[in-house]
């Protein structure tokens, strides 16, 4: 007899509840945060693209990419700015919010406006930051690192639940041995979701070719729907999707994220596989 997948305990927070069967959530959004006119129109369109779907749709936006490979690349509006834009994308659309935090200072004022704190893939070791994020009390979604096999995240999740904080979880974006292509095992998904942990496949960052164009990564997008449908039949807790209006304008991650128009007959085939199983 063929076992189900793992079911890890719902962790919950204001509407969202993730893990144990719930929708799925789904983080979706720019890459970086570009003009607030842009922003906003580009959030709207894509509530309104989500719109009916039985998911949980959490707005994805960063106010500063700190991990740009070239000194010359957009970084976003900064903090300030930022979280003014974020804020006004939740007030206006009424929707959850997740963002980045790359350094301890920055988690209080982040909790502020967003209902999940991301810690970049990079940073997924980095112990302050993963405990100040922690005792912020939000959901804590911690990236894993490129550098990271799937089984060695049990640390990274003692350090959240160890602040007295329940609400980590783990997003998979693929590893990465320094050869410009991300590599993903799905086995690791189900060994992360054994853990109790909620598990986001993210579809896009693993389609990127780090360091492809010399000064910025590549990627490859129509790649991203055969590995979103792969995660849907292995089994995850939700998804992460950077989508984009026009993605050859997008100022970050071009290459890898998923045209706006392609996402809802995406999830609607995703979820047609989870129904199936």
């Amino acid at each position: 007899m063929i076992p189900p997948p793992p079911s890890p305990t719902p962790i919950t927070d204001g509407n969202l509840t993730i893990g144990g069967g719930e929708p799925w959530l789904v983080l979706a959004g720019l890459c970086v945060l570009e003009s607030p006119e842009d922003t906003l129109r580009q959030a709207r369109a894509l509530k309104a693209c989500l719109e009916g779907l039985p998911i949980q749709f959490v707005f994805k936006a960063s106010f500063d990419k700190a991990n740009r490979s070239s000194i010359h690349g957009f970084r976003g509006p900064g903090i300030e700015a930022g979280l003014e834009l974020l804020a006004e994308v939740k007030r206006t659309l009424k929707v959850p919010i997740v963002t980045d935090v790359h350094e301890t200072w920055q988690c209080e004022k982040v909790a502020e406006v967003a209902d999940i704190l991301q810690i970049p893939a990079f940073l997924c070791r980095q112990t302050d930051l993963i405990i100040a994020a922690a005792k912020t009390n939000k959901i804590v979604n911690v990236k894993k690192g490129q550098f990271l096999a799937p089984w060695d995240v049990k640390p990274i999740i003692a350090k959240v639940r160890d602040c007295g904080n329940p609400r980590v979880m783990l997003t998979e974006r693929g590893s990465s041995f320094g050869y410009n292509t991300l590599v993903n095992d799905f086995r690791g998904l189900p060994k992360m979701r054994a853990l109790d942990v909620p598990v986001i496949f993210d579809a896009t960052h693993s389609v990127q070719q780090p360091g492809a164009h010399g000064d910025r990564t590549g990627g490859d997008r129509t790649m991203v729907p055969y590995l979103a449908r792969a995660a849907a039949a292995v089994g995850v807790d939700g998804f992460f999707f950077e989508v984009h209006e026009d993605p050859s304008r997008a100022k970050s991650d071009a290459d890898n994220a998923l045209p706006l128009t392609d996402l809802r007959p995406l999830l609607e085939q995703m979820l047609r596989i989870r129904a199936a199983l």
